[in-house]
């Protein structure tokens, strides 16, 4: 477990604008993940797993339903002995401006660090898939007696050019950093991968204070954490790599660290989870992704008026999903979706209130919250008509905003065979977006 001595501080205000249309109502932190989960509920789990017990998370953008996950899923701390998962808006306590950067952010709310008495500080983002030990990562910090302690992995050279890049000594001492270079430089002895940061630190709390407080007066500086601060201290101070999954730590299992940043990798972290071999393990019972806990009954899965059995192979369903002589395979259901009679839904993820009426067909889409589907509606067979009314990713990846309205004359219904491919529907009707989601 953690020192008492630690307080973590989580980014939680991104706006997440390559995950649009996802995040066009909520920030990127609060968007669902994994058929129960909201993004933020990863690192929030891995701070209660790790023994840290003071909280600081910052937000900003469409903050409304981060902050609402945050009061019904995470007040879980006793204020009474000093513990909290505080959330923290722009205060403007240091100027009339939100946050400008990843350090300007911690600069504004120095004033609540300095207050706490803590010795040092464990600052994390709140948009990544992962289980980590904190405390491991904190005991080599003191451990290397390091000013700073920066959470490390290898990546692929050819994909080092999203990171900050460091280069570190025998000890694990950095010597060099260098954010999202364009000619990353690999691991001595290892030509084909590159020393990544995970946006993870822990300092020692006086030398960030005066480090950041000189950042804020310096007009060129863009203020973050990997363009500005790390490279800086690396020339005057004791920096540190620490290596994830390979210092210790209660987590069993792959070492595995997803950024969901981008629509493609939202939707490949999902898939991920239904691999044969998961390498992220959600049913590790001394680990479990906690997050808020509404009441639901259970999923049930029924004939259809076709007579047909409902179909639900290799896929996660949460509480109170129907599938009614449905068809659904290699799937997520989030809360409440329904599967009506005929319709068929594969390699897609379906957030809550979804519902896929008789005969529709859904293949490789991310749909948001609260969007009906019409009947024989096709989605994800014809890329260039679903552009004209969705958004289409790199990878073909077809995206419906929530709470999305179809204006369309009735469309053939189409009977879908478990074991057949899709038939082709009759003709393709217009749509128009309509309607906003109220809770995000």
């Amino acid at each position: 477990m953690i020192q008492e001595g630690t307080i973590a501080l989580l980014l939680a205000g991104g706006v997440g604008s390559r995950l649009h249309p996802l995040t066009e109502n909520r920030a990127k932190p609060a968007v669902p993940f994994g058929g129960k989960y909201r993004i933020i509920d990863f690192t929030l789990s891995n701070c209660y797993y790790s023994g840290l017990r003071r909280i600081l998370v910052l937000t900003q953008y469409k903050s409304q339903s981060l902050q609402k996950h945050l009061r019904d899923g995470w007040s879980i701390f006793n204020p009474g002995i000093g513990e909290y998962i505080t959330s923290v808006p722009p205060q403007m306590r240091t100027g009339d401006s939100w946050y400008a950067g990843t350090a300007d952010a911690v600069y504004q709310n120095l004033y609540m660090l300095e207050r706490s008495g803590a010795e040092r500080v464990i600052i994390l983002s709140g948009d990544h898939i992962y289980r980590m030990d904190y405390a491991a990562m904190d005991r080599f910090h003191r451990k290397s007696s390091a000013d700073a302690t920066i959470a490390c992995m290898k990546v692929p050279v050819a994909d080092a050019q999203s990171f900050g890049v460091m280069s570190v000594d025998d000890d694990g001492r950095i010597v060099n950093f260098h954010e999202k270079p364009a000619n990353p430089q690999p691991i001595p002895g290892d030509p084909h991968h590159a020393l990544a940061s995970m946006g993870i630190y822990i300092f020692n709390l006086p030398l960030l204070c005066r480090v950041l407080r000189e950042d804020h007066t310096n007009a060129k500086s863009s203020h973050d954490f990997g363009k500005d601060i790390l490279p800086t201290l690396i020339r005057s101070h004791n920096l540190y790599g620490y290596e994830f999954g390979t210092n210790g730590g209660r987590v069993r299992g792959r070492t595995y660290w997803r950024d969901v940043g981008t629509l493609d990798s939202y939707f490949d972290t999902h898939m991920d989870l239904l691999k044969p071999n998961p390498p992220l393990d959600l049913y590790q019972h001394d680990w479990a992704i906690r997050t808020s806990a509404e009441q639901g009954p259970p999923v049930r899965t029924a004939p259809g008026a076709s007579g047909k059995d409902s179909v639900l192979a290799n896929s996660m369903s949460s509480s109170g999903v129907v599938i009614t002589g449905g068809v659904v395979r290699t799937s997520i259901l989030s809360r409440n979706v329904r599967i009506d009679d005929g319709a068929d839904v594969q390699n897609s993820i379906l957030l809550d209130g979804v519902r896929v009426a008789a005969g529709a067909v859904v293949r490789n889409c991310i749909i948001d919250k609260d969007v009906r589907i019409p009947p024989g509606e096709r989605i994800g067979y014809d890329l260039e008509i679903d552009r004209k009314r969705f958004t289409v990713t790199e990878n073909g990846i077809v995206v419906v905003p929530s709470s999305y309205r179809f204006n369309r004359r009735p469309a053939t219904i189409i009977r879908v065979d478990s074991t057949s491919e899709v038939a082709p529907v009759a003709q393709e009707r217009k749509s128009t977006a309509n309607g906003k989601d109220k809770h995000a």
